[in-house]
């Protein structure tokens, strides 16, 4: 069975699952998803705790031996198997679907601690017998557009209600890290009263940016036409230290891939099968994103910005008098429905310095 995190609390208070699964990467969510879990264990009278660690060399019968072992103190434990980003492999396959057959008949706790796992493991035979007889509860990082609803409820655990436009604020200079946001609202609160309510200007004055952006954030960004985002998040990832070529092999790879779609499209099919046909395939939920970017950029566009692109690599390796950043800015905001300046300019496109050839 699977259950979102806003929803752990009232599954657990159903029922305590002999099998929970934790899997994600967002560190907030996944810490407090494990913590309840083991809050409830503990109510229902489950004192032990025991903590298998799979790292390099681990021994996968140590689960087995673990539930099949007798307690001198407690008639049931809780098992925690830290999993983190690694694969179980064929022995750890057959370990857990085993540990999954007998678990009906165990009064024991299993709690699996993951990172973010890739499709083949959730449809792995392993993973669908454990999630068969217990939950996993994906954690996913939330979406920017849904986050300030987020940064609003959490506001309420600690007493505070934020207005709408504080509550984008935090929102804004939180992105990509909850934990600094959850930071930031027991800082508020404590500096301002109970049931207070903010305004952006309070917010403002309180909390300083803690965004967090990755590569992915910034092409999504672009084929959403969210034109400040992807100028800002340029800004972030060079602030972050992210280096450039990852930067403009993330909107290249992009690029190409609406040329692709775009050229499939004008072969006479349609966007699902144009996207159908990638390699890798673009999953269905982002398919509008490449829909919309292709109504606002048309092939001779698309074209150019590609072009843009390479002399973007050519001034990072010194052959193209470009600025970097501010280049690689433009390139964002152009893809994202703008106009940059420099992906306007004529100069941009030029490979040596005028009077140099």
């Amino acid at each position: 069975m699977r259950v979102y995190p806003d929803k752990l609390s009232e599954q657990l208070a159903r029922k305590l699952s002999p099998i929970y699964i934790v899997a994600g990467e967002e560190p907030l969510l996944h810490m407090e998803a494990c913590d309840a879990i083991r809050h409830r264990a503990r109510e229902a009278g489950v004192e032990e705790r025991e903590i298998l660690q799979v790292e390099q060399g681990f021994g996968w019968h140590q689960l087995m031996e673990s539930a099949n072992s007798l307690s001198l103190f407690a008639t049931s434990r809780l098992i925690e198997l830290r999993l983190g980003s690694q694969s179980p492999g064929q022995e750890g396959a057959r370990a857990l679907e085993a540990y999954a057959q007998q678990a009906d008949s165990s009064s024991d706790i299993l709690l699996i601690s993951a990172g973010r796992m890739e499709r083949r493991l959730l449809q792995s035979k392993w993973f669908k017998t454990l999630e068969s007889k217990g939950v996993h509860v994906p954690v996913w990082p939330i979406d920017h557009q849904r986050l300030h609803f987020w940064v609003r409820d959490r506001a309420g655990r600690h007493g505070l209600e934020l207005d709408q436009e504080a509550a984008r604020l935090l929102a804004e200079r939180t992105e990509g890290n909850l934990l600094a946001a959850d930071q930031a609202l027991i800082r508020l609160a404590l500096v301002h009263p109970a049931g207070a309510r903010l305004n952006a200007q309070a917010v403002a004055a309180d909390t300083e940016d803690s965004a967090r952006f990755d590569v992915f954030n910034l092409t999504d960004a672009c084929l959403r036409g969210e034109r400040d985002r992807a100028v800002r998040i340029v800004s972030g990832l060079r602030e972050e230290g992210i280096e450039a070529p990852v930067v403009l092999w993330a909107l290249t790879r992009e690029l190409r891939t609406l040329l692709s779609v775009r050229q499939h499209m004008d072969q006479g099919q349609s966007l699902e099968h144009a996207c159908k046909a990638q390699r890798p395939m673009i999953p269905e939920k982002r398919r509008p994103q490449y829909q919309q970017a292709l109504k606002r950029l048309p092939l001779k566009r698309l074209h150019k910005l590609l072009l843009l692109s390479q002399r973007i690599d050519q001034a990072i390796k010194g052959a193209a008098p470009l600025p970097t950043w501010a280049s690689l800015a433009d390139l964002a905001l152009t893809l994202a429905g703008g106009r940059g300046m420099l992906a306007e300019m004529a100069d941009s496109y030029r490979t040596t310095l005028p009077g140099r050839g």
